[in-house]
């Protein structure tokens, strides 16, 4: 098998709620329960037209329908078998006069990264987790859960988010296999955060989280059509996530709404003792208040050209982006975002050298049960299980990290340093300051490639690393198809700037409502 069966809820259980809630392998309809967003959502529950105990009911009968049979998506790869019983407890408490927030009894499903002190393990995808409880939720798990939000399991992923090789294939974990994209299943969803990606185009939830150190929230999230925020460095407390470098680490929203993503934003990000990166997060929000039309009227956007050409079909798409930008009253200034060479290899430096610190501290403080005790373990660990942990790539990224001199090397402070230099003051901050913009705008990546266990991913250029490596905001949306593959466009802005970006891309959802659920296609249109 390439991935085990669902914890505390088998096939035939899965199978059984899909034949009573009459689901279908196919495409929701418009206007269905289950690719309604937040709002709508809360608005069937207040009236009594629906609950929460029966929207999880619907998306469990979906996820076995769609994910594990149908098309089989494989985007979940466990699921919480406390699901049912928190929702029904989320239903007593709106009984009782009790609604928590916008997000009170709705389902989401969180990626295989981030701790929760449940019934469900959290693995990074790999064998060498699988089975192992954690001693507390990630800071982000509690915070909605105390929203009210029913996690209802975790989704797949590139196993340790990408960061294991250099020759991967991005949405495939020993653990939880081979993800596919909804909208052409020989194609690939993307890294890292595949999972949650491929589970938000199929409609498996109605909110899901994943994680990025650079790409793995936007290009997922451009490559199955939907909107995703990776937020500013701080926003959102990075304590109990699996990590690959804390200088980049985030999670964040993947919706498929700007809405969704900004009500699933207020429930994550703040404070957190353990996070002292979240300080810089205290008062700011006003995420949804930023959900109102007319954002863009006289908005200078920066349109950053070195990020064009590298796809023909993807540059006609975005062309026509930004005509609607305009005619939604966006002046807009076509630039080169300056230095971005000067970080290439510091970031992966960086990376590396964050690295095996950061597992071990992970496995220290959440998961000191687990056989594997730092970098060297779990080399080991997959050396020993090679057939199953290691059959299409190898482990080149976490040989090169567990060599690192770590923290305290010149090397590490000097690339760090570097990387700083020119993705901030030299790169973002400059070219917004001289050309006095609000946001830099570009196409978020190439359309979905076709997903290949010899040579590994091909990928056609990405917008995601100036951002990243800078620790600042980017929020992707919806922008078109390419041959019936969906393809996003990107705001990027200054350290903070969240909601301003938000309320800019929401401004063009609304103009363009571009999202169409997927087809699950065998292949992408020749058309």
């Amino acid at each position: 098998m390439d991935r085990r069966d669902f914890v505390g809820l088998g096939m035939a259980g899965t199978a059984a709620l899909a034949m009573a809630a009459g689901a279908v392998a196919a495409p929701v309809r418009a206007g269905s329960v289950l690719e309604a967003g937040v709002l709508e959502q809360q608005a069937l529950m207040q009236s009594g037209r629906l609950t929460s105990h029966a929207l999880a009911r619907q998306y469990l009968a979906r996820i076995a329908a769609v994910d594990k049979a149908g098309p089989r998506i494989n985007a979940v790869i466990e699921l919480n078998p406390d699901a049912l019983a928190i929702a029904a407890a989320m239903d007593r408490e709106r009984r009782a006069g009790k609604v928590r927030g916008p997000l009170h009894g709705i389902p989401v499903l969180l990626k295989d990264n981030i701790a929760t002190a449940d019934r469900m393990s959290t693995t990074a995808g790999s064998l060498a987790l699988d089975g192992v409880e954690v001693v507390r939720d990630a800071h982000v798990a509690a915070r909605l859960r105390e929203a009210g939000a029913v996690i209802l399991g975790k989704t797949n992923l590139s196993e340790w988010a990408n960061m294991r090789s250099t020759r991967s294939t991005s949405g495939w974990s020993a653990r939880g296999g081979l993800t596919r994209n909804p909208y052409a299943l020989d194609r690939n969803t993307s890294g890292s955060s595949s999972g949650s990606a491929a589970a938000m185009a199929a409609s498996l939830a109605t909110l899901a989280v994943g994680t990025e150190t650079d790409g793995s929230i936007v290009s997922p999230a451009s490559t199955c059509g939907l909107v995703g925020i990776k937020p500013t460095l701080g926003l959102v407390s990075r304590s109990g996530i699996i990590p690959i470098a804390h200088s980049q680490d985030t999670a964040g929203p993947m919706t498929r709404s700007v809405s969704d993503a900004a009500l699933l934003l207020a429930a994550m990000a703040g404070v957190d003792a353990r996070d002292a990166a979240t300080a810089g997060a205290d008062g700011k929000g006003g995420f949804a208040d930023a959900l109102k039309p007319g954002a863009l009227r006289g908005k200078r956007l920066g349109v950053a050209r070195n990020y064009f050409g590298r796809h023909d079909g993807n540059d006609a798409v975005i062309e026509q982006a930004l005509q609607v930008l305009k005619a939604r009253g966006a002046i807009l200034v076509d630039v080169i975002v300056p230095n971005t060479s000067k970080y290439d290899a510091t970031e992966v430096e960086v990376l590396l050298q964050e690295f095996a610190p950061g597992l071990a501290a992970y496995l220290k403080d959440y998961a000191p049960s687990a056989p594997i005790k730092n970098m060297a373990d779990l080399i080991a660990y997959n050396l020993a299980n090679r057939a199953r942990e290691m059959p299409h790539f190898g482990q080149e990224h976490l040989v090169a990290a567990n060599a690192r001199a770590g923290l305290e090397s010149k090397e590490y402070k000097e690339a760090l340093a570097n990387n700083h230099r020119y993705a901030r003051a030299e790169g973002i901050d400059q070219v917004m300051r001289e050309h006095q913009l609000d946001a830099l705008v570009a196409p978020t990546g190439a359309p979905a490639w076709l997903t290949d266990f010899i040579n590994g991913d091909h990928y056609g250029g990405s917008f995601s690393s100036p951002a990243a490596v800078a620790g600042y905001p980017h929020v992707t949306v919806p922008a078109g198809f390419v041959h019936g593959l969906p393809v996003g466009l990107s705001f990027v802005g200054g350290a903070w700037s969240d909601a301003a970006l938000i309320a800019m891309a929401y401004d063009f959802e609304q103009a363009t409502r571009h999202r169409k659920a997927p087809r699950f296609a065998a292949s992408a249109s020749k058309g």
